[in-house]
């Protein structure tokens, strides 16, 4: 990937790049829907990048080429503002680095990778990671990565207009290869987990649903977490979100006025719970339990939060059916993904009888990804 950056860059701008780094896609072992709630996840970097190779070019015009889609475009340093389609990811990031008062001066990159887009796997926060490590080695601003993730989350907030939370971004620049991250989404304090087993990989099913009411029905779902809070609060006030929120409480005060609501709740304190157990798990090198852990996980976003989909849920019993220690849908819900976590000398096995039933409820085979948890952004030349 590296020398074939290097040529590309050299085709493009007759020039060899100053630095070339790369930022890693990401998975989420568990905590689904929690981020909000200022709760825990669990992600890690996977072995899937982005790659950006950067240059100075003397000028005060900057040149963009994406290998993914042969496409160039060019703005000049003075106009940054946003566009339709790849590049307003790479503007979003250097918009925000002008309004913190950094000179961004005339430059080309060059954009490649082989992280699928549209698997639920973060490419656009991969992009958006690369970008900002790339320019602060270009421009040697010596950044903390935790001050890189919060540029790389107002990006996509800014010029994609994405309102996303920080996971995506926090682990593509804070990953460790054979580690998950606890990240606290309240006070973005994290600690590294082990995830201590070479022999195991990571397979993604997709569904092939696209999240056609994910906008609508994630709005629904924070609204009634909201409201649980907000009756808790009247008679706790230190209660600030269902992080500080008991099952009791939540019993006493939330169950009688909405039934709904406190299943939405419940499910939160009981995603919390099992990430916590989960990653007692991994510390002690128990793969069966953890597994058992991402299971309940995806019966809890089914039963209760109910933000799966049946192709979600045939893959993840097709999955248990044939002994994947772990499955679960990943991400907001409504399609995408399934993550299952099983050894790597069962892959072929275990696509081949995933698909197989996957076909025969809906006459189509699932696109697979194979993955390993990887490395997070880092120089590569």
């Amino acid at each position: 990937m590296k020398d074939r950056l290097i040529h590309l860059h050299q085709t493009q701008f007759h020039i060899s790049p100053a630095f070339i780094v790369r930022a890693p896609g990401r998975i989420n072992l568990i905590g689904e829907h929690t981020d909000y709630n200022e709760g825990f996840v669990l992600p890690a970097a996977i072995n899937k990048y982005i790659y950006v190779s950067i240059a100075p070019n003397q000028s005060d015009r900057i040149a963009l080429y994406s290998d993914t889609y042969d496409d160039r475009f060019e703005i000049s340093t003075s106009d940054i503002k946003p566009v339709t389609g790849w590049a307003n990811y790479i503007l979003g990031v250097i918009d925000q680095l002008q309004q913190r008062g950094i000179h961004i001066p005339g430059m080309d990159m060059v954009i490649m990778g082989d992280i699928p887009t549209g698997a639920g796997i973060s490419s656009s926060a991969a992009l958006e990671s690369a970008v900002v490590f790339a320019l602060d080695q270009l421009l040697g601003l010596d950044l903390a990565r935790k001050e890189m993730a919060l540029i790389a989350q107002a990006a996509e907030h800014t010029f994609p207009g994405v309102r996303c939370g920080i996971m995506d971004m926090w682990a593509s620049l804070h990953g460790v290869a054979g580690h998950a991250m606890k990240l606290d989404c309240r006070t973005l304090d994290y600690e590294l987990v082990p995830f201590d087993f070479p022999e195991i990989g990571i397979i993604l099913f997709d569904s092939g649903v696209k999240h056609s009411l994910a906008t609508s029905e994630y709005n629904d779902r924070r609204q009634q977490c909201e409201q649980g809070v907000a009756w808790v609060r009247e008679k706790y006030p230190a209660v600030h979100s269902l992080r500080d929120v008991s099952r009791a409480q939540l019993d006493e005060i939330v169950k009688p006025r909405d039934l709904l609501a406190w299943t939405r709740c419940a499910y939160v304190l009981e995603e919390n719970d099992r990430l916590q157990s989960a990653c007692a798990h991994l510390r002690a090198g128990n793969l069966s339990a953890f597994g058992q852990d991402v299971y309940a996980s995806h019966t809890g976003l089914r039963d209760k939060y109910n933000v799966s989909c049946k192709e979600l849920d045939v893959l993840v019993s097709a999955a248990n059916e044939v002994g994947v220690p772990g499955a679960r849908m990943m991400g907001g819900g409504f399609g995408g993904c399934t993550i299952n976590i099983l050894p790597v000398a069962a892959f072929e096995k275990v696509t081949e009888a995933v698909s197989k039933v996957f076909e025969t409820h809906f006459g189509r085979i699932p696109e697979t990804y194979f993955l390993r948890i990887g490395e997070g952004a880092g120089v590569v030349g």
